[in-house]
């Protein structure tokens, strides 16, 4: 029988965590900080193996029947190579932090508009249809032309949307920050809780510029002035707007909902909606990226040979 791993465990317990917690949660005196703000502070996952878009099969369909959910989590746990979900290039199966499918069963993170599906104009459909292209035409001429995670730059983004790696949040608070670490890339958000001033418009960063507040036990945080280099894990512009939504819901949950807004590239807000769920004992240790990203190198390096062999006749 294969050895299961701390992060296996750690995922099973999560799966069990959400399966059990209520979606009221419990009453959220217990849970304040010595200040009196409602206590957010703990390591936190937003694993999940719910997409955020809902696939064509599934068109009109809010919910997996059992025998859908169980087909679909196999799929996409088993480490074969032959398998849609796991990159037979990168790590198998047993690195991998996907979650489980959401609690409630839904096919969609996204659930507004109801279709589950980004509502992209025809703006924002023609900017994914451009990206791709570019990408084909120009996968490595440059490091610039490789993603920003493939970079050591960011990985998942403001707000994030979960991957089958390294999905959480490490939350601090003060009575007037918030501190949110982020596993992967090592990135540290560091939120004013006030109504400190934004950023000059100008001024344009990789997460965007952050300002929260709190709305009854709900904190509130806006993020806007993102970098026209951001990329997230859906179609952006510098003029998106996020609002997240971060509920203590009881001793091991988050409800976690975020809104996007961006009529640029998009017909209407979306909104997405999933719980995170609280990992006791869960160290967060350094991400050294770029120390290790022996990986850009020899993409880079590769690309090179590929178009020798082109030019020269060779094989393609």
């Amino acid at each position: 029988m294969r050895h299961i791993t701390g992060l296996a465990t750690r995922v099973l317990a999560l799966s069990l965590i959400l399966a059990v917690v209520p979606a009221v949660g419990q009453p959220s005196d217990r849970f304040r900080t010595p200040w009196g703000d409602p206590d957010l502070q703990g390591v936190w996952s937003y694993a999940t193996l719910t997409p955020l878009e809902r696939s064509a099969d599934l068109e009109g369909r809010t919910f997996y029947t059992p025998e859908e959910e169980a087909a679909y989590t196999e799929l996409r746990k088993t480490d074969r190579p032959d398998r849609p979900g796991v990159d037979p290039g990168g790590y198998n199966a047993l690195w991998w932090d996907g979650g489980w499918v959401l609690p409630d069963h839904r096919t969609s993170q996204i659930v507004d508009p109801p279709t589950g599906r980004l509502p992209l104009n025809a703006m924002g459909q023609g900017r994914i249809a451009a990206r791709r292209e570019d990408r084909l035409a120009h996968p490595a001429d440059s490091w610039l032309d490789r993603t920003n995670w493939d970079r050591c730059l960011t990985y998942h983004g403001v707000p994030p949307v979960g991957t089958n790696y390294n999905n959480s949040y490490h939350i601090l608070q003060t009575p007037d920050v918030v501190a949110i670490h982020v596993e992967n890339i090592h990135d540290v958000r560091i939120i004013p809780i006030s109504r400190r001033p934004r950023l000059d418009s100008r001024i344009r960063q990789w997460n965007g510029d952050s300002r929260a507040r709190w709305d009854g036990d709900t904190l509130v945080v806006e993020t806007q002035n993102y970098s026209e280099k951001t990329q997230l894990r859906f179609l952006s512009t510098p003029n998106t707007k996020a609002v997240e939504r971060f509920t203590r819901a009881g001793s091991d949950r988050i409800d976690y909902q975020f809104t996007i807004e961006d009529d640029e590239i998009y017909t209407q807000p979306w909104i997405v909606e999933r719980p995170m769920a609280r990992l006791e004992d869960y160290i967060v240790y350094e991400y050294a990226c770029h120390e290790g990203n022996y990986a850009m190198t020899n993409i880079l390096a590769g690309e090179r040979v590929r178009e020798q062999s082109v030019v020269g006749g060779g094989a393609r």
